[in-house]
């Protein structure tokens, strides 16, 4: 099975669907894994009653931020800003269906990371956000 999930990161990782900038966008975050360079930014477009209507990525670093990245934002379109403020580093780890060690934990948790920090506009992300 496992196998499976590796091949699904690697199409996202190749093929993302979400990668790109949003403009206009509502929100905007930024935010960097400083133990291997991982870069991401994500925009969300929000509807005034409070849906993500659609969503982009940017960025830079391995396969697991990248993909879990662009699967974290296939998650989130079309549910609430009170809904993502609930995702944790357990629902990312679902989606993405494998084990992770400590060093590929904080790559996977990034999107998650910088995702949450934007939704609750903080100026610094944390990473009490994914827990």
């Amino acid at each position: 099975m496992d196998d499976l999930y590796r091949e699904v990161i690697i199409e996202h990782y190749k093929n993302p669907g979400y990668r790109g900038k949003l403009d206009p966008h509502n929100i905007s975050f930024a935010d960097n894994n400083p133990l291997c360079g991982d870069h991401i930014q994500i925009d969300l477009r929000v509807s005034a009653e409070g849906i993500v209507t659609d969503a982009r990525f940017d960025g830079h670093g391995c396969a697991i931020s990248q993909a879990s990245a662009d699967l974290l934002l296939e998650t989130v379109i079309g549910k609430s800003l009170d809904e993502i403020k609930l995702l944790n580093k357990n629902d990312v780890l679902e989606i993405l269906g494998i084990d992770l060690g400590p060093v590929r934990l904080k790559c996977a948790l990034l999107s998650l990371k910088v995702l949450k920090a934007g939704v609750y506009g903080l100026g610094e992300a944390n990473d009490d956000l994914v827990e």
